[in-house]
């Protein structure tokens, strides 16, 4: 592939992906998009499993970096790519067969920077079809706006140049931890036009039980300490993120404290708490009427589902002010 026919480069930073790095791949060569228009570069963040192997018989390059972040392997990808146009996804999705054609349009406007795709599923799953529901409740949102302030690698789109010139991703986040969105909020700050693009979809295995369900949201709260210690005004409003969940987060955060209340002033505690459900219900009901209406067997587990993922990323978002507490004393007295 000549390096002057390549006009975008697709960046996947993969750590222990082998299990499913090959589907990804697989999709990306299968691409409405002439292959010799776009490259895929694999920047392996140090992973110990058959990652490595996956790569040579897609006619991917790899690079390799010690186990930093993918932050930072996003940012080798950047610098060592030839084209243009910088595609990200993850080794977990499988983008569909014109998800290259469909961001590289949206960038055909030259006052566009960047551009975000969505998530699509094919698992059958509860939770995984609620969690789906979830995100399309956000697209929903971001269908409405003419530019966005939130935009996430597993499908997204940026001018090289851009990046370069901003810094690319912030690699304080050591972790999948939000640095993306991080990204996307400071170049919106800076007045770079982000768009929403619903027709580059990737395919995606979401966490399919309970249990992984919550730890993805507490670590999600937990991260956002960090994002909005970097830009506070998000915290009011962005692009993709629902009121009604700030809302029910705060009520959360409501509950644990009338909850600790309790043995001082249980009469408070009570009526409290049942205000705090109530609003928590009536904030609720335009996204139990949206499933509902998608699919009735995720909208009869919904209401619980939306009350524990209050409380999980309540309770990591408590957590990450512990955290940022903590160190922030560390380094006080280290002075």
């Amino acid at each position: 592939m000549g390096e002057s026919a390549v006009i975008a480069s697709v960046v996947i930073p993969v750590y222990n992906a082998g299990s499913t790095l090959a589907h990804c791949l697989g999709a990306l060569a299968d691409q409405s998009l002439a292959r010799e228009k776009y490259e895929i570069l694999v920047v392996d963040d140090g992973s110990r499993d058959a990652t490595r192997q996956r790569v040579a018989s897609f006619g991917a390059r790899l690079l390799s970096q010690p186990h930093k972040g993918p932050a930072v392997a996003r940012n080798l990808g950047v610098r060592e790519s030839q084209g243009d146009i910088i595609l990200f996804t993850d080794a977990d999705c499988e983008p569909s067969p014109h998800w290259v054609e469909a961001l590289m349009r949206a960038l055909e406007d030259p006052e566009v920077t960047g551009a975000k795709g969505i998530y699509a599923t094919r698992q059958k799953a509860l939770i995984a079809r609620f969690v789906q529901l979830e995100y399309e409740d956000k697209y929903d949102k971001m269908k409405r706006e003419r530019c966005i302030d939130f935009v996430d690698t597993y499908s997204a789109a940026y001018r090289k140049e851009i990046l370069l010139r901003e810094g690319g991703f912030d690699s304080a986040f050591p972790r999948a931890s939000g640095e993306d969105v991080d990204l996307s909020y400071r170049l919106s700050r800076r007045g770079y036009k982000l768009v929403f693009v619903p027709e580059a979809v990737v395919y995606h295995r979401h966490v399919g039980t309970l249990g992984g369900y919550l730890r993805r949201k507490f670590y999600v709260g937990f991260w956002r300490v960090l994002m909005y210690r970097k830009s506070p005004e998000k915290m009011i409003a962005d692009s993709h993120t629902p009121q009604s969940l700030k809302l029910q987060c705060i009520l959360a955060t409501v509950s644990i404290a009338l909850l600790l209340a309790f043995p001082l002033l249980p009469r408070l505690a009570i009526w409290g708490l049942s205000a705090s459900l109530v609003l928590f219900l009536l904030s609720s009901l335009p996204f139990l009427a949206r499933c509902f209406k998608k699919d009735p067997q995720v909208g009869l587990v919904a209401l619980p589902l939306l009350l524990v993922r209050a409380f999980a990323l309540t309770a990591g978002f408590l957590a990450g002010i512990v955290r940022h507490l903590y160190l922030t004393l560390r380094d006080r007295l280290s002075r």
